[in-house]
Parts: C-alpha cells; sequence; structure tokens
C-alpha cells in the first residue's frame, strides 16, 4: 500500500535551507508519516527514525529512506512506558550531536476505545497516549536549549474519523488535552527560540470557525516541511487541524 504514495508526494514545497538538518522521526510506520517522512529525505536531511512496526514493508520504507536522506538511523525501540520514551529522547537527541527538528507520530486506532465507557476510562486514554511524546518533547527541547539551536518540533495525533458519538467525543477531549499541553510548552521554551506546535484531531467548532485542516499525507508533509523552514521559524503554540489522515498513506 505504501509504496504508491512513498514514490510520489505530490504538492510538497521544497525548502533548501533544510538539507543537513537533523531530524527525529517517531512512530514511523507504513501507515504513518509516509510521505513526512520521504519529504525531509528528498531535502537530504540527516534522519534519526523510531519505528513501531517491524516487518518487510517497514524495511522496504526504511530502505527507500535511507537512499533518498543524507544519513540515516534507524530504531525499532518500543516507547509505550514513559521510561522508555525518556531514555529513546534522551540518546536520540545525541546521536547527530543535537537535533534540529522532532516529530512524534502519536497513532490512535479505534480498537483502543474498545471498552472505555466513563470520563475517566476516556481521559486515561488521553493521558496514555500524550504523555510519551510529551516526555520526549521535554528531554529533546532541553537537549536543543544546551546546544543552542533554534529548533522545532511537532507533536502529531493521527486518527481516523470519528464515526460514532463516543469517538466524536474522544478526539474533542484528545484536542482540548493536545492544545493545552502545546500552548503550555510552547511558552515554556519561546525564550530559547524552541518552537512547539501539535496536529490534531479536528473538533466540531473548529470546523464552523475555519474550515480548513489537513487531510492528507501530503498536507501533513508540507505542514511539517513549512514549520521546519524560515517561512515557519515565527509559528509556536499553535494545533494545527486534520481529518481522515490516519490509514491514508500519511
Amino acid at each position: 500500500m505504501f509504496m504508491s504514495v512513498v514514490t510520489h508526494a505530490p504538492n510538497v514545497p521544497v525548502y533548501a535551507e533544510l538539507a543537513g538538518k537533523r531530524v527525529l522521526i517517531t512512530g514511523l510506520a507504513p501507515d504513518a508519516g509516509v510521505d513526512l517522512a520521504r519529504g525531509f529525505a528528498d531535502h537530504k536531511c540527516r534522519l534519526v527514525l523510531q519505528t513501531r512496526e517491524d516487518g518487510p514493508q517497514t524495511d522496504a520504507l526504511v530502505t527507500l529512506l535511507a537512499q533518498a536522506a543524507s544519513e540515516t538511523e534507524i530504531f525499532n525501540s518500543d516507547l509505550t512506558s514513559a521510561n522508555a520514551a525518556v531514555a529513546f529522547a534522551q540518546g536520540s537527541a545525541q546521536i547527530l550531536g543535537g537535533l534540529d527538528v522532532a516529530i512524534n507520530l502519536i497513532s490512535v486506532a479505534r480498537e483502543d476505545l474498545a471498552g472505555r465507557t466513563s470520563l475517566d476510562e476516556i481521559e486515561a486514554l488521553v493521558s496514555d497516549k500524550l504523555l510519551g511524546a510529551t516526555l520526549m518533547s521535554r528531554v529533546i527541547a532541553n537537549r536543543m536549549r544546551l546546544t543552542l539551536t533554534e529548533g522545532l518540533i511537532l507533536n502529531v495525533v493521527l486518527m481516523a474519523s470519528p464515526r460514532s458519538e463516543a469517538e466524536r467525543a474522544f478526539a474533542g477531549i484528545l484536542r482540548t488535552a493536545l492544545a493545552g499541553i502545546t500552548r503550555n510548552e510552547s511558552r515554556e521554551w519561546a525564550d530559547k527560540a524552541i518552537r512547539i506546535n501539535a496536529v490534531g484531531p479536528k473538533g466540531e467548532m473548529d470546523a464552523a470557525e475555519n474550515g480548513a485542516c489537513l487531510g492528507s499525507g501530503p498536507d501533513l508533509a508540507a505542514l511539517a516541511l513549512y514549520l521546519a523552514s524560515r517561512k515557519g521559524s515565527q509559528l509556536t503554540g499553535h494545533i494545527f487541524d486534520a481529518e481522515g489522515v490516519a490509514g491514508a498513506g500519511c
């Protein structure tokens, strides 16, 4: 499925200044972050990739990315626990002598919601999904501060369009939590020239207010590249809406 996507990413602009940038992408899989990773690889960035799935498709994807990127490091680490996420962030931030861009892909499947009916259970799932990325963001931001790097951290929630009221409620709670974390963390690191943004599921009210949202893998790749470029260097604390990106060859 991913082969047709990874070999062609239309409408993704080119930013010459990104060549050689040190980029971390966590949560990469054949159905998550393909266009995003290809965009940075095609810019000849130096990549550190953490994949959440093993197998022939992942191996083929990583091989294609390595052919385009100027340098590639691959890890199949399990980041489901907070301690593992922190340890990985500490290591990955040192591999290339620092990081210029860190993108954490947070995948939410419909199966994750199975059997969760109470508000407490839903809030616990939201916390579980966002904790690892939040902790990694703090570790990476601190490393950027120590190396005097004007960096970007982008946390991306990949979730299929809600099909039920329960899923819509979960998406709304998740987006609210993600927005709060993003704004707080961006304020914390703003004076160090470290920018923190996020992509989350579109909320009902957000669609009524501005109507525009990311709807495909190339959309997500274009946004990430823009935020990492000089053109996006003033943007921090923003949460961008996405709908239907998960499972669409993103």
